[in-house]
């Protein structure tokens, strides 16, 4: 289930936001896709006390390890993303604005955490 969200432009990578997104946030175990893999990001996992479940890029000097079972758990990751992009809102971007669309992502996540208290077919 999706905790946080931040809205960035569509040309800009997504682990700009990592940080912010971690910041106050407590996990015994934080994992990510090759994209995450900067010294920044893991140095903040590790000072959160947290492991870091990060593959390394294939361009880094010394490769760091990580537990592959735990790494096959990104996939709820995806999933999530894909639940959201049910929403046809969600997936196309109607919205013109910013604000507008920050609303429909907060909808849809409200939306999957309420899926999960009431049954309907």
């Amino acid at each position: 289930m999706p905790l946080k969200f931040r809205l960035t432009a569509g040309q800009r990578s997504d682990y700009t936001q990592a940080e912010a997104l971690l910041d106050q946030q407590k996990a015994e175990v934080v994992i990510a896709d090759k994209g995450y893999d900067s010294h920044a990001i893991v140095a903040l996992v590790q000072a959160m006390g947290a492991t870091a479940v990060i593959p390394s890029k294939a361009n880094r000097r010394v490769q760091r390890t990580y537990d592959l079972n735990l790494y096959k758990l990104r996939n709820r990751i995806e999933r999530c993303f894909n639940r959201l992009k049910q929403f046809r809102r969600f997936a196309t971007r109607y919205c013109k604005y910013a604000a507008s669309f920050a609303a429909t992502v907060a909808l849809a996540c409200s939306w999957l955490h309420l899926q999960q208290f009431v049954d309907t077919p």
